[in-house]
């Protein structure tokens, strides 16, 4: 089992969605979020991933989680996203004695997630990473071509994004692509136009890209799904 729900509208801007799952080992690809997640006895940071990652849950371990918007997860974890990049980083490691206190509250009450997220929710939305974002996630051919007209310096936005995200914004656009594919898969059989469709250059492409994030040929990823 594993169903989402939408964030508290307070935390519409930070948070993608609150999540359950119950499901024991499975698959997680890159998506470009971060996770705050409360399993069994433990609490911990789920960072980007740019590579497949496998639960070893036990089945049945119910799995509470925050998911939050790219970009958004250091305004309330208080470290830059890309040193979490490929890591599960206990809350009580992250935060110290404040994480202990937190840890302690949401083994007693996982409810109180989208509660910890607000209380720690601090600065503004960068304007030029949300419009970077946006252009990547819409389906820009090139980074080149999201970053044109933003009147930022491009080393220095690429650097904001960096810290922001968890990784560059040619490793984003690389998972936008798949997480495109993945939401067309199931209107779209044929492999050859879901590439077509989610912005890849041809199904070679999407084969490449999907191996080395999912760990999968698009036929195994996309097929059960």
């Amino acid at each position: 089992m594993y169903a989402e729900s939408p964030p508290p509208p307070r935390l519409s801007g930070v948070l993608r969605c609150l999540w359950r799952s119950s499901v024991g080992r499975q698959l997680v690809v890159p998506d470009g979020c971060l996770d705050l997640v409360v399993a069994g006895d433990e609490v911990f940071v789920a960072g980007p991933d740019t590579r497949p990652w496998r639960s070893a849950l036990g089945e049945g371990t119910v799995v509470h989680g925050a998911r939050f918007r790219p970009g958004h997860a250091p305004r309330v974890l208080g470290v830059p996203a890309d040193e979490l990049a490929n890591r599960r980083v206990p809350l009580d490691e992250l935060w110290g004695r404040r994480g202990r206190t937190v840890t302690d509250l949401l083994l007693h009450r996982a409810a109180a997630l989208p509660d910890v997220v607000a209380r720690h929710a601090t600065g503004m939305p960068d304007a030029e990473l949300a419009v970077l974002l946006a252009r990547l996630d819409r389906g820009a051919p090139r980074v080149s071509a999201a970053l044109t007209g933003l009147g930022v310096g491009e080393r220095q936005l690429r650097r904001r994004f960096t810290a922001a995200v968890g990784y560059g914004p040619a490793t984003y656009l690389r998972v936008a692509r798949l997480q495109r594919a993945l939401s067309r898969a199931p209107r779209i059989r044929e492999l050859a136009r879901l590439a077509v469709a989610a912005g890849y250059a041809d199904q070679a492409h999407m084969s490449r890209d999907c191996r080395e994030l999912t760990g999968c040929t698009p036929g195994e990823f996309f097929g059960t799904r």
